[in-house]
């Protein structure tokens, strides 16, 4: 435990295992100051057109290296590893690992959350509902039966990787997602670890009941995946287990939240109706409801947003998911080459004015929220002879302002309380002409913090709050400085661009069938 002459105080990690990368981070737990960090990049794999995989033992190795090198440049910096009390785990959620417990090996590559080779299972799972309904399940797990979602893409493997069908059948198979796989590896993997999730990512498997936070037996089964594969379910804020097999030996595991309800939490929204969005490989937003479960009517996800402790309520959230934001711009630059670097973007985007109707919507695998269709593409509608790449460039960016406030307009009518102002975090947050560019298209203020560290904050003052560690006062939140990006443009012309974002859209439904839908139309 941390020495009360320690120059810091005690201190935290967090575990920030993101699409693309993994980072550990360490945090004073009396100022939220980072000290260091380290991170690396974690490989895609993408065997076929729409799918994606990563190695999870990549994950976890690259996990390992993380800590261990901060370990090292704490101590560059004269500063005593012994001071870290707790560790926290933020994590890419929906991203499936199916392993052995006997061996500590995974049984096929993790599916990442945006794959969609569960397209086929998704529509089988809803030909056996009354009216082919995909939402028939919202009432009990707040999310409609997509491709996105853990249980389908268990399902997927259990019917098509015969190693897994096998281990399932003979209970030699554990199931997660990326929070239990690392969890249940460091602390002690075959030999003793804890095979545990917490309620923000099981609320995001299909297989909770939102309710009760319990994995649900009429699930199950509509699923046809069995219980003794899945973790236990525990609070947001808890210790889990003790590491082991890292240079933080000992040390608890006490925090655990779903990579965007760690950024809720780290953007200081615990008051309802407080929202942020993250701006990454994809773009969320959620928006706190309190303890009032609200079932979306208007293509939103019902999530837990947090359960901050074992005996402490559990606070909802309304969450809009968009599966494209940053990936387009990095598809600019690696696809079509016009871009040589992600941040020439801004000054591109910035010179290019008229024309200005050249809209783009970037539906690579299909639409998440508010509109739901795995059969949209890619559109890029208003091109003339006079269009640049800059224009192109400009569209991407406007394309994450533009879906920002579809899910802004399904809010308000779920909620009927219109935001008055939108905290922003995540990496695309450093254009500031995206920033300026959201502000202008959702017509009220877009608060950036000086930190933008938010989604491993969370997770820190989850583990550094837990019972038993107790060195972080929620209640004592530092204020930290922001950039305010005021809207600039009349609400005439923000009408005006959105209706043709509309109108793209609907140029984009439609596009993808499937090989029964083209074999039945010859």
């Amino acid at each position: 435990m941390s020495s009360s002459n320690s120059r810091y105080g005690p201190l935290v990690g967090s575990i920030d295992e993101g699409t693309s990368s993994v980072r550990f981070l360490v945090f004073a737990a009396k100022t939220a100051e980072v000290l260091t960090y380290h991170q690396k990049e974690i490989k895609q794999i993408t065997p076929h057109e729409g799918w994606v995989e990563q190695d999870p033992l990549e994950i976890l190795e690259s996990t390992k290296e993380c800590i261990n090198q901060t370990i090292e440049n704490l101590k560059r910096l004269d500063i005593d590893p012994e001071d870290i009390v707790a560790t926290g785990i933020t994590n890419q959620r929906e991203t499936t690992v199916v392993w052995n417990p006997e061996t500590g090996l995974p049984l096929h590559n993790a599916i990442v959350w945006l794959d969609v080779r569960t397209a086929e299972t998704v529509d089988k799972l809803v030909e056996n509902v009354r009216d082919h309904n995909k939402e028939c399940l919202k009432q009990l797990c707040g999310l409609p039966i997509s491709t996105y979602f853990s249980a389908t893409k268990m399902r997927w493997m259990m019917d098509n990787i015969e190693d897994v069908k096998t281990a399932v059948d003979n209970k030699k198979c554990y199931f997660g997602t990326v929070d239990s796989w690392l969890i249940w590896q460091l602390t002690g993997g075959k030999n003793g670890g804890t095979h545990v999730t917490d309620v923000t990512n099981a609320s995001r498997t299909m297989l909770m009941n939102i309710k009760t936070l319990k994995w649900d037996p009429h699930l199950l089964k509509f699923f046809n995946i069995p219980a003794h594969v899945l973790p236990e379910i525990k609070s947001s804020s808890e210790i889990y287990g003790y590491m082991e097999d890292t240079s933080l030996k000992g040390v608890p595991i006490s925090g655990c939240l779903g990579d965007q309800q760690a950024a809720l939490v780290g953007q200081m929204c615990f008051e309802q109706g407080q929202a942020k969005n993250t701006y990454g490989t994809g773009c969320f937003l959620l928006y706190n409801t309190g303890t009032s479960l609200v079932l979306s009517s208007h293509g939103l996800l019902t999530t837990v947003g947090y359960k901050m402790g074992a005996d402490a309520p559990v606070i909802y959230a309304l969450e809009g998911s968009i599966a494209v934001a940053g990936v387009a711009v990095r598809w600019l630059r690696d696809n079509l080459q016009i871009l040589n670097d992600v941040k020439d973007s801004k000054p591109l985007a910035e010179n290019s004015h008229s024309p200005g109707d050249v809209v783009f919507v970037p539906a690579f695998s299909g639409l998440y929220a508010p509109y739901w269709r795995q059969d949209a593409r890619s559109v890029i509608c208003g091109v003339t002879e006079e269009t640049t790449k800059g224009h192109i460039i400009r569209a991407a960016l406007e394309a994450t302002c533009f879906q920002t406030r579809d899910i802004l307009e399904a809010m308000n009518k779920d909620c009927g309380i219109p935001l008055r102002q939108l905290l922003v975090d995540g990496g695309m947050t450093a254009n500031d002409f995206l920033m300026q560019q959201q502000a202008d298209l959702v017509g009220i203020p877009v608060i950036r913090p000086s930190m933008a560290e938010t989604t491993a904050l969370g997770a820190a003052m989850a583990a550094g709050s837990a019972k038993g560690i107790e060195v972080w006062n929620l209640k004592d939140v530092h204020t930290v400085p922001v950039d305010t990006f005021l809207p600039t443009i009349s609400e005439d012309e923000r009408d005006y661009k959105y209706s043709r974002w509309k109108m793209a859209i609907e140029r984009s439904l439609g596009w993808s069938i499937t090989e029964e839908k083209k074999t039945s139309s010859k």
